[in-house]
């Protein structure tokens, strides 16, 4: 009986069926594919890390090593299970070319390394180690197979020396494009030849017994003194900077599937008060004859689950489909995961609970049959609302607005309660389009450097070298087309914890009112005694702004005040920043930041800078944040377009629904009109109205939420990498502008659509006592 009236109730009601059925997949889909996506990047990330075995610990180190003091240290700690010092050979971008392309303007450290013995292997794109490497033959870091530079048989030119692309690998340490440096694998023959065409720096590395005690070995590693001349980066942060791309991915696609899922139910809520409405007549005659409500609810139901059952399958092979294209980049970076067999699993889990929560869900909004009186609902056909709330919204004082509008808006006013779901829906869907899309201005602007510790400017000139420094500031100096420069060396320093030991700090040295950042707390340091800390610093550090911090400075302890928190999502977020001169600790690297008095030269002057100082990198600080937060800006501007066809798609049968289920309420009142004399056309732009009206004030709300709790929300994903403060970068033209417009067109569309059956109505058959 139940399938055969199912069957019927779907026929006589196909688009609203149709309509219900595509939000329940959609659902399902966007919950499936979030659990499939997290599942397969955890799962990936953790494969890669295991086989590649990633360093617990890697300090980088320029300059003169003492390797026998590096393994007495080793030996000694009781918690280091494996030690290995690596040579990575770095190699000017402008001497390295592959295929038709040269890395001259690429802002990576690009390095030449030999297969590692013990552990931190480079791997092939099957996920095994490579061995073997043959005279001749050159392995790629995956990231310039991804940007299409090079392909698998191309020749390579290294320093005039010609090599065969033998393949891609996959480096777990130096996967990531916020990553500042890219390793190349090479023979041992052939990185002796090399070794003199370029600067060896070194990776000091450690495996752990207990990584739980990272904190403890850092410790130990600062006071014994060892050599620290450049970035620390720990398990941790390897595992943070390869996840972040896909992972804001996954985080804007969680985002925007929770926010489908609630207007899901809304839109079933639509559906099914639509129905009820359809249905009043008929709902109090059964009522009359004597069936039951647990009898009349269980017809409900069953056609609600048949259409979640279908609509949550869908969903899943919806999600099977798309969830390849999502995750290539994973794949390709990573590798394939060993639990994506629990990713389909948990996929599937994840449907069927939204499948569980519909059904729930449906059977509170049915409760409402308790309150239907049979005889009101024979005598009138549909449930009699109270209309208030617009008492002194009179046609009579009208001026403003036509007839038709004025009364759209007063019957808004009236049934505030009926018109608040669809309200709710467009305020979400006015999120959603608005959300992603600031996201991706933000980390795609040039303003975003502020968050990278880094102030703004035109020209960034980095150098190893710090006897070159003074060379580089004179021509800077006498260059005209300069209008304003900075000079900052990186230096570190033993500062003390609170448990009285001593750890390594990195201090930017120079004039930080130059070219200022945003601190999220306090302001730049000024004077001798003040500091600023990154944030990841001053939490790890305990400290706020006003307390005292020591550093050991040429032997002797200096107390500095903190003055400032910023964010930075570089050499691992812990920076810090200072104005003091020091003469004892060595360079770790020098920084020439320059502003240009013509915007139009940077090219030329990159090309100028990078010709002239051969033993530094020039950099386009616009392309230096493209290369650097590339695949992450890619991942979130897929997601932005995704989350706008979305909240499009979903705002037009919202609104379809919702002129249904009024017509089908509003028939009564509809053919009362037409008794007085309003055409066709005059009822359709009443509904108009109303709609516009609603979504007007959807869409303001819609931003003032998107600008508030969104600008949070991002926050939160963007504190992930180091970034304390978080303000967003609104493209007002996209935002305020064709962002309103589209879902204004898309309301007009369906509402016209969904009002088309009012002039269907007749006025005998609706018309009663």
């Amino acid at each position: 009986m139940y399938f055969r009236m199912i069957r019927n109730d779907i026929l006589k009601s196909k688009a609203i069926t149709f309509t219900t059925m595509i939000f329940v997949a959609a659902a399902s889909m966007l919950v499936s594919l979030a659990a499939i996506l997290v599942v397969n990047l955890s799962g990936a990330l953790d494969t890669l890390m295991t086989k590649a075995e990633t360093p617990h610990f890697m300090q980088m180190h320029s300059g003169d090593i003492n390797t026998a003091r590096l393994k007495s240290f080793a030996e000694q700690n009781d918690n280091v299970e494996e030690y290995q010092v690596v040579e990575f050979l770095g190699i000017d971008g402008a001497q390295i070319i592959l295929g038709e392309n040269s890395l001259a303007d690429s802002v990576q450290d690009n390095g030449f390394s030999l297969q590692n013995d013990k552990f931190d292997f480079l791997l092939d794109l099957n996920g095994n180690i490579i061995n073997n490497v043959s005279d001749g033959e050159l392995y790629v870091p995956v990231t310039y197979m991804k940007d299409n530079t090079v392909r698998v048989g191309d020749k390579a030119v290294i320093n005039g020396k010609e090599f065969t692309v033998e393949g891609f690998l996959r480096d777990s340490t130096m996967n990531s494009s916020l990553s500042a440096s890219k390793r190349f694998l090479v023979s041992s023959n052939d990185f002796a030849e090399l070794k003199d065409l370029g600067s060896i720096e070194y990776l000091i590395e450690f495996r752990l017994k207990d990584f739980s005690e990272i904190g403890e070995f850092e410790t130990a590693y600062a006071s014994a003194g060892l050599e620290s001349n450049g970035p620390t980066v720990t398990y941790t942060l390897f595992k943070m900077m390869n996840a972040i791309s896909d992972g804001m991915m996954i985080a804007v696609i969680l985002l925007v599937s929770a926010l489908v899922v609630a207007i899901a139910f809304m839109c079933i809520r639509f559906t099914l008060l639509a129905k009820i409405e359809d249905d009043y007549r008929e709902i109090g005659v059964m009522k009359a004859i004597g069936m039951r409500i647990s009898d009349i609810k269980r017809i409900y139901l069953a056609k609600y689950a048949a259409i979640a059952a279908i609509g949550s399958v869908l969903g899943y092979i919806l999600s099977v489909m798309f969830q390849g294209f999502l995750l290539e980049n994973i794949r390709l970076f990573m590798g394939e995961s060993e639990n994506s067999s629990y990713a389909n699993v948990l996929g599937i889990i994840g449907i069927l609970l939204v499948f569980l929560a519909i059904i729930a869900y449906v059977n509170s909004v049915l409760k409402r049959f308790r309150k239907i009186s049979a005889a009101e609902a024979i005598r009138f056909g549909t449930s009699q609302e109270k209309t208030a709330g617009a008492k002194r919204f009179s046609l009579v004082r009208n001026r403003l607005f036509s007839t038709n509008v004025f009364l759209g808006i007063k019957d808004v006013l009236a049934r505030k309660k009926l018109y608040a779901t669809m309200l709710v829906v467009l305020i979400i869907s006015a999120f959603i389009i608005i959300v992603p899309q600031n996201l991706y201005n933000t980390i795609s602007s040039k303003n975003f450097i502020q968050y990278m510790g880094i102030g703004s400017y035109d020209l960034r000139i980095q150098t190893n070298l710090s006897d070159k420094t003074d060379e580089i500031e004179r021509a800077i100096d006498s260059d005209s087309a300069v209008s304003k420069y900075a000079v900052m060396t990186t230096k570190t320093f033993k500062v003390k914890t609170g448990n009285g030991s001593e750890e390594n700090i990195k201090v930017e040295l120079g004039d930080h009112s130059a070219f200022p950042i945003e601190y999220s707390e306090g302001r730049a340091p000024a004077r001798d005694e003040e500091i600023a800390l990154s944030s990841i610093n001053a939490d790890e550090m305990g400290k706020k702004v006003g307390d005292a911090t020591t550093l050991v400075i040429e032997g002797e302890e200096k107390n500095l005040t903190v003055t400032g928190i910023y964010s930075d999502v570089t050499n691992g977020g812990k920076t810090a920043k200072a104005v003091f001169t020091d003469n004892s600790a060595n360079v770790m690297w020098t920084i020439v930041c320059v502003e240009l008095s013509d915007k139009s030269l940077v090219d030329r002057k990159v090309a100028e800078y990078s010709d002239r100082f051969d033993f530094a990198k020039t950099s386009d600080i616009d392309e230096f944040v493209s290369q650097t937060l590339g695949s992450t800006i890619s991942s979130v501007e897929i997601a932005s377009y995704a989350a706008v066809a979305v909240a499009l798609v979903i705002t037009v049968l919202v609104t379809l629904l919702f002129m249904k289920m009024l017509v089908a309420k509003d028939r009564p009142s509809i053919a009362i009109m037409k008794a007085l004399g309003f055409t066709n056309s005059d009822i359709k732009a009443q509904y108009v109205s109303r709609s516009v009206f609603v979504l007007i004030i959807g869409i303001i709300l819609g931003t003032l939420l998107a600008n508030t709790l969104g600008e949070v929300l991002a926050g939160v994903l963007i504190s992930s990498f180091g970034a304390s403060t978080f303000n967003f970068k609104v493209n007002p033209l996209t935002a305020y502008v064709l962002s309103p417009l589209m879902m204004i067109l898309s309301v007009l569309i369906a509402t016209m659509i969904g009002t088309s059956s009012a002039g269907l109505i007749k006025i005998s058959e609706n018309i009663k006592e």
